[in-house]
């Protein structure tokens, strides 16, 4: 299908930036979003709240992709496995805790079968320079491979991976987020998956970071946890090793 594409929707400040572009280049989108197993279901639930004021903007088909079952398959670090969710910036080795084995190759791969069951010939996802040091499936030589594998993989009826916002960083993609007026009160990045974020976790550190940069607040944030976050993100950046 011409100006389709599938993207994988997480419901975080990246995927759901990069939903809004697609709707704003007035592409029909299909978004799965994916239970793997993840400690928490939260962002499941924001993925579902992004696509519906998505849909305001233009075509959106949402699928929530249940294979939680690989769970014992891929059970690792803080966010399949048992370890905590380490409070540290992403630049700092504790990161890697945080890595879900193999997760974006077993999510783009079930992404492309679906484009080509549906003749859709791109794929996105959201990776971006921000991760590129702890992320190795968020590299532009990640995403080039992948996307060569795939075309392979379906030489009759190929497929593209697009990751365009691979060369950007998180405070970037907020930026243009804010043009496009993405709904970021409605997306979600905390690692722990409780009531409100913990602001300390990497992805919180990093979210907060974005905003800051931006000159603006995360309207995810009561005023009182904006003020709380911004604290934690000057206490811990002058603490950091890096």
């Amino acid at each position: 299908m011409e100006n389709s594409a599938v993207l994988i929707l997480s419901g975080g400040i990246d995927s759901s930036t990069l939903l809004f572009l697609l709707l704003d280049r007035e592409y029909e989108v299909h978004a799965l979003t994916f239970h793997y197993g993840q400690r928490h279901s939260k962002e499941v639930e924001h993925s579902i709240m992004v696509a519906e004021s998505a849909r305001g903007r233009g075509k959106v088909f949402h699928k929530i992709i249940d294979i939680s079952s690989i769970r014992e398959l891929i059970m690792k670090g803080s966010l399949t496995g048992e370890d905590e969710v380490p409070k540290a910036f992403y630049t700092e080795e504790t990161q890697k805790r945080t890595i879900v084995p193999n997760r974006n190759m077993i999510m783009l791969s079930i992404a492309a079968g679906y484009a080509v069951s549906e003749g859709i010939r791109e794929v996105y996802y959201a990776a971006h320079r921000s991760d590129y040091s702890i992320y190795p499936d968020c590299r532009k030589e990640f995403v080039k491979a992948l996307d060569l594998a795939l075309y392979l993989g379906n030489l009759w009826t190929p497929v593209e991976v697009r990751a365009p916002f691979v060369e950007m960083e998180k405070s970037e993609i907020v930026a243009l987020g804010l043009k496009l007026g993405v709904p970021y009160e409605l997306t979600w990045s905390c690692y722990e998956g409780k009531d409100r974020p913990c602001l300390s976790c990497g992805t919180c550190l990093e979210r907060t970071e974005a905003f800051l940069k931006n000159s603006s607040k995360d309207p995810l944030l009561s005023e009182g946890e904006w003020e709380r976050a911004v604290e934690i993100y000057e206490k811990m950046k002058a603490e950091s090793p890096v």
